[in-house]
């Protein structure tokens, strides 16, 4: 599962949604909706202004974890 972890970022950054959404060009709802991890998808454009704004790296806004439920159904096989 890949997990967002755009809360710290932000808060490292000391950096609201509001302002990171205008600076970003995304509506704050958008934004929301990416940092919660309910998106389906993210544009690289998008990736990028989140990362040039808040001085960042990709891999410091998504992790891959592997989901334990996964690995229990695939033991039992």
């Amino acid at each position: 599962m890949i997990v967002v972890n755009l809360d710290m970022m932000m808060a490292k950054r000391k950096i609201s949604l509001g302002e990171l959404a205008e600076r970003v060009d995304i509506t704050p709802a958008n934004l929301s909706i990416f940092k919660t991890g309910k998106a389906r998808a993210v544009r690289f454009s998008t990736l990028e202004r989140l990362c040039e704004v808040l001085d960042c790296q990709p891999a410091d806004l998504l992790e891959f974890r592997k989901d334990g439920n996964n690995d229990t159904m695939n033991n039992k096989q």
